[in-house]
Parts: structure tokens; C-alpha cells; sequence
């Protein structure tokens, strides 16, 4: 049962005294679905972690700007740590090259591939993503951000957005094809 708006308000609260047991209980709570969250934007269960910790200290840090009269404690939570996926890619990858405008505007994934494939595989092949196509494919796709608003947390043009978009489909596309044609 999901706690009630008395008792997230309460650990908030404990949040922003300082409280341990309130943050372990924040923390437990979204732990398994910002750790999946995580390993959308990374290569390996151990940066995951990395960066979820690292967000997680951030939400304690930031607790005090949450207002839940524009977002539920979670949406929340989840912003904070897309960022904080942001900030790990972005500390450990050379400055971004802008890419031609002259990309290939990628039909979408076929349905049937996708529904073959399990959410683990499917997670498994968004990990081998290039950095920058799988963070511009995970914020477009995942978390709903358009190429303006991915081109400015990234500090690329549109242009170079949508070829990272277009180049994450194809990849994904080839992959899953090639792994239907050896069953």
C-alpha cells in the first residue's frame, strides 16, 4: 500500500532535520525504481549505484525545494536523479561534437521486435549504447523530454539530438534484428 500524504510529509520532514531513519525510508522506497531508472543511463550495475547514491544525495540536499503542489514526491525524486545520471555522463565523456544536421529521420522500432524482446534484454541493448546516443535516446524515449529541451541540458544543437535519436534506433533496430535472425 503506498504511503498516505501524511506520512510523506512526515518524512520529509525527518528528511530535512537531518533525520537517518526518514532518509532510509525515502531511500527504500524508491530504491528499485531508481535503480532501474539508473541502469537506463549506464553501462553497469556498480556506475548505477554510483549514480544513484549520488542523485540520492542530491534529493536529501534539495529536499527542502520539493513542492508537492507541482509533483508527487516520486516524480520528483526521478528528476533529480535523471540529472544526476546527466552530471555522471557528462564528467566521464569527452566534450560533445556536433554531429551534421543531415541525419536520416529513423522509422519507429517494429512493435512485433519489441514484444518478442523481454524488458531485460531490451535494457541489456540500450546499455550498449554509445554514452551520448543512450543518454539522448533514454531522455527522448523514456522520460518524454523533446530534442529543445535535451539540446539545452546537454549543451549540443537539436540537430545533433535527433541524429543521437535517429542513431540509437538504428543500432537498436540492427540488434534486434540480428538476434531474431540466430533464433
Amino acid at each position: 500500500m503506498p504511503p498516505s500524504d501524511d506520512d510523506i510529509r512526515i518524512l520529509i520532514k525527518g528528511c530535512l532535520d537531518n533525520d537517518r531513519k526518514a532518509q532510509e525510508q525515502v531511500y527504500s522506497m524508491f530504491y528499485e525504481a531508481m535503480m532501474l531508472l539508473c541502469l537506463r543511463y549506464t553501462k553497469n550495475e556498480a556506475d548505477a549505484v554510483e549514480v544513484l547514491n549520488n542523485g540520492f544525495l542530491k534529493v536529501f540536499k534539495k529536499i527542502g525545494q520539493y513542492d508537492p503542489s507541482k509533483a508527487a514526491l516520486s516524480t520528483w525524486i526521478r528528476s533529480v536523479i535523471v540529472h544526476a545520471a546527466i552530471d555522471f555522463i557528462r564528467v566521464r565523456k569527452p566534450p560533445l561534437v556536433s554531429m551534421s544536421p543531415s541525419y536520416e529521420e529513423a522509422s519507429p522500432i517494429e512493435n512485433v521486435a519489441i514484444q518478442k524482446i523481454a524488458a531485460g534484454e531490451l535494457l541489456a541493448l540500450v546499455q550498449q549504447l554509445p554514452g551520448t546516443t543512450r543518454l539522448v535516446f533514454n531522455l527522448y524515449v523514456m522520460e518524454g523530454f523533446n530534442h529543445r529541451e535535451i539540446a539545452s541540458l546537454l549543451d549540443m544543437n537539436e540537430g545533433t539530438s535527433r541524429w543521437h535519436l535517429s542513431e540509437a534506433r538504428k543500432l537498436l533496430k540492427q540488434t534486434i534484428q540480428l538476434q531474431q535472425v540466430k533464433t
